[in-house]
């Protein structure tokens, strides 16, 4: 089975029966080797005890007074942070579990920490995928992608890398002579698509979102894998090419702006932003649905802001969907900085 992703840490954690994945020792000593949780030279005492006991006992329970006595307020505020997720996983019971509990009981804790879980979690739905198209479109989920027209198309490259791009090209005039920066970014198709597999952790290929009908339904397909995995729905998702007769009675917003452009559309005023992507989500089954919801597609909109960056909040899906036993179906419930 072809591996990606490993920066993941899928490969760290233990798989259960129910294929869901058990936090480990090994992969909480991945994350205390973070360089954003390794303790600077100039730590205090307590910071610096709280990582020895840490990385000789990962699991080892931590008082709160042990994060109090630390000198510097964001090195508290930073363990806090870790140890609420760690312990969160662990009492969950699976890292799935773990991430539900932390959106429904809407703890705050950083953007990087949610990625970091959702990239995670996908890692794990789509083991045993071999359809690179999917697992590229995947990547909008944990990381911000960049938009910009190539051939008539839109394109989605990886915002990170983009803007590394551009301060190599502005620093030096070789590079922006040979054509370097994202126009030198291989663009995946059939040709090329199987070298994905070797640099899926640089997150270097170019996903034709726009002009590749295959790569707007891989986004779908995600979507899809992540719904069932973590909520165990089956769905079908479907990228439309058109927005005739398209009812927004039940929407729900892949991002920001998508959610302010449903809303906008909801209540008959003007959207801001660009509409850049819809879907209609379908259950396969009625069971789980709300009442008024049953018979009525899902809309999953997906927009871009003026910086023509797309920023994914996959949280949406799990905290926006019409189920039963689910908060109300409107993403815009769900707080901006979770």
């Amino acid at each position: 089975m072809r591996e990606f992703w490993v920066a993941s840490g899928h490969h760290l954690t233990q798989l259960g029966v129910d294929t869901r994945m058990r936090v480990t020792d090994e992969l909480i000593l991945a994350w205390l080797a973070r360089p954003e949780v390794v303790p600077p030279e100039e730590a205090c005492a307590a910071e610096l005890a709280l990582f020895g006991k840490l990385k000789a006992t990962p699991q080892a329970p931590v008082a709160q007074s042990e994060i109090d006595a630390m000198d510097d307020e964001d090195a508290r505020e930073n363990w806090t942070f870790l140890i609420t997720l760690r312990d969160t996983l662990v009492e969950a019971g699976s890292i799935e579990a773990g991430y539900l509990a932390l959106l429904r009981d809407r703890v705050r804790l950083p953007v990087l920490f949610y990625n970091q879980l959702v990239q995670l979690i996908l890692r794990n739905a789509l083991d045993g995928c071999d359809d690179t198209r999917v697992l590229r479109a995947a990547e909008l989920f944990f990381r911000p992608q960049r938009a910009f027209v190539k051939d008539g198309g839109l394109m989605l490259a990886d915002d990170e890398l983009v803007e590394d791009l551009e301060a190599e090209k502005h620093s030096s005039p070789l590079t922006a002579m040979l054509g370097g920066g994202v126009e030198g970014l291989d663009v995946l198709n059939e040709e090329n698509g199987w070298t994905y597999w070797s640099r899926s952790d640089a997150h270097s290929m170019v996903l034709p979102f726009g002009s590749d009908l295959k790569a707007r339904a891989a986004l779908g397909a995600v979507i899809e894998r992540f719904v069932m995995h973590l909520l165990g729905q089956a769905v079908v998702v479907t990228p439309l090419i058109e927005t005739r007769d398209v009812d927004l009675r039940w929407f729900v917003g892949l991002d920001p702006v998508g959610t302010d452009i449903g809303n906008a559309l909801w209540n008959g005023a003007t959207p801001k932003g660009t509409l850049v992507g819809i879907y209609a989500l379908n259950f396969l089954s009625d069971a789980a649905l709300l009442p008024a919801a049953v018979g009525h597609p899902v809309y999953v909109l997906v927009g871009m802001g003026d910086d023509n960056v797309i920023r994914c909040k996959p949280q949406n899906l799990v905290m926006g969907l019409p189920l039963v036993a689910q908060p109300p179906a409107r993403a815009a419930a769900v707080p901006e900085d979770v």
